[in-house]
């Protein structure tokens, strides 16, 4: 467990290579361009090797996309070399950040190229969580290497000053981004404490990213189970957050049609919803958690009614799985079991997994099989056709609730740019707080009369969708007052880590 949640198999740190790479390239690349002629620049980029000049691979895809057909370097006019050598990025559109995999707030705005070294060539930039880096995205929904290269590829990390899409390969880094990512493509087999496999294997955060494992591994495990076998796959957070994005990117992408929707509850959770105090990490829990309350907890059942209804929309029977702990009493559990039936659950189970392990979760099991026999009618919420500003408005709507969008100018200028780029037919992935259905994060059960402000949008172009920036919502956690390695140590004897968990 120690390996699992610290390195593991080193995939994380493959993708912040990657990303930071194709981040020093693009400020490199600005850099020689604005202190290079074009000559000088075009001699640099396409070298005399051995008395002979030749274009790379990668240059000559470079080429096609400009509509040069001369494969001599010698032979492209001056027109053509300015065209070829000059990426001529403008700055203000860069969306590409460096990432790592820290949570440190003086990260989410920097200045960069401070030193003299750099003539002055400065921009304001930030860094993402890791999590959060395009690359992850790509690796979880990738099918194959070869899809995996072309995905990185056509990462697009800005625009130039005609308002064209500058991506991974126009600066020469595909190939080199996927060599980093070659170990990084094979899912990590794992197991749990009872020996039932378990594929590990990319970790998007759902309210950033998708929020779902790897496509490579759901269609290894559907294989190794056989036609009769259940491959249970997580979508983070809600289902307004990861599952959305799990029928609407992920199975839009793998083409992998889900049976059943386990939907997980807590009793503390629906109390929160219900307008229980709010909880605070390092204090006390406030004893309306910890005492029966039944009016709490259906009460907070709105919000529950409302996952339920999200999850109908695509037309899969749903299991809601009650984890039970120790503060839960039968009665508010109970009270769960009935609301979820009567909000058009197929079944509702307690389920005590966390203490008995498979065991007690096998009235899950039981009913998940049941559901999985039952009539379904699986389909998108939207067409991918539909403008881009109709599919952000059809999931504020149907999903959170909401009356409708607010677009700011920096949302709708990064949408017109977009659609004029070929890009309007992506899915939308949604960046949105996960503690609220609404963009405000104390706002819980189920609220409605709200706006959803979307204050930017950006492309991932590499992974297949557009992503809203929602609100106020960062893609750089920041540290608590007193974050968990006060408590984490090591025997210097044995080398057992401590305070992990």
């Amino acid at each position: 467990m120690d390996e699992f949640n610290l390195h593991l198999t080193g995939d994380i740190h493959a993708i912040t290579a990657a990303n930071n790479l194709l981040a020093a390239a693009i400020d490199a690349r600005i850099f020689h361009e604005s202190t290079q002629t074009d000559k000088a620049l075009y001699g640099r980029l396409v070298p005399t090797k051995d008395g002979a000049r030749k274009f790379s691979p990668i240059q000559m895809k470079r080429l096609e996309k400009l509509g040069i057909t001369k494969t001599n370097p010698d032979d492209l006019t001056d027109e053509e070399v300015t065209d070829f050598a000059r990426l001529d990025i403008d700055k203000s559109t860069i969306t590409w950040q460096r990432v790592m995999d820290t949570n440190d707030r003086y990260l989410r705005k920097i200045t960069i190229g401070q030193s003299p070294t750099e003539k002055g060539i400065t921009r304001e930039t930030n860094f993402d969580i890791t999590v959060a880096s395009e690359i992850m995205a790509v690796l979880a929904l990738t099918t194959s290497l070869a899809d995996m290269r072309d995905r990185l590829g056509r990462m697009v990390v800005a625009s130039d000053s005609k308002g064209r899409p500058v991506t991974a390969d126009d600066l020469g880094l595909g190939g080199a981004l996927t060599v980093l990512m070659k170990d990084a493509i094979r899912p990590n087999l794992m197991q749990n404490l009872e020996g039932t496999p378990v594929f590990v294997h990319a970790g998007p955060f759902a309210n950033i990213a998708h929020g779902n494992s790897s496509v490579l591994a759901d269609k290894i495990a559907l294989k190794l189970v056989g036609p009769n076998g259940f491959v249970v796959t997580e979508a983070g957070f809600g289902a307004d957050i990861g599952m959305e994005k799990f029928f609407d990117i992920k199975c839009r992408y793998s083409g992998l049609v889900p049976h059943v929707v386990v939907l997980v509850a807590t009793i503390r959770a629906l109390k929160m919803h219900g307008g229980g105090p709010k909880v605070t990490a390092g204090t006390p829990l406030p004893r309306e958690y910890k005492e029966e309350n039944i009016d709490l907890v259906e009460a907070g059942c709105s919000n529950l009614k409302k996952q339920i209804e999200n999850a109908l929309h695509f037309g899969i029977p749903v299991v809601v799985a009650i984890n039970g702990f120790a503060t839960d009493t039968e009665a508010e559990m109970q009270a769960v079991i009935r609301k979820s039936k009567e909000f058009g659950a197929f079944d509702a189970v307690i389920c005590s997994h966390w203490a008995n392990g498979g065991a007690g979760a096998a009235d899950l099991a039981r009913a998940v099989e049941q559901a999985s026999q039952q009539p379904s009618d699986f389909h998108f919420l939207y067409d991918v056709k539909l403008p881009l500003e109709e599919k952000i408005e059809t999931i504020a709507k149907k999903i959170y609730g909401a009356d409708g969008i607010e677009l700011s100018e920096q949302a709708q200028a990064a949408i017109n740019r977009y659609r004029s780029q070929g890009f309007n037919d992506l899915p939308i992935c949604m960046a949105k707080t996960h503690l609220s259905l609404s963009h405000e994060p104390d706002r819980k059960g189920a609220p409605t009369g709200f706006t959803l402000p979307i204050r930017d949008v950006r492309a991932s172009v590499g992974a297949g969708f557009i992503y809203p920036l929602v609100g106020t919502m960062s893609t750089m956690p920041g540290l608590p007052t007193r974050p968990c390695f006060y408590d984490i140590d090591i025997d210097p004897n044995t080398e057992e880590v401590k305070g992990l968990f």
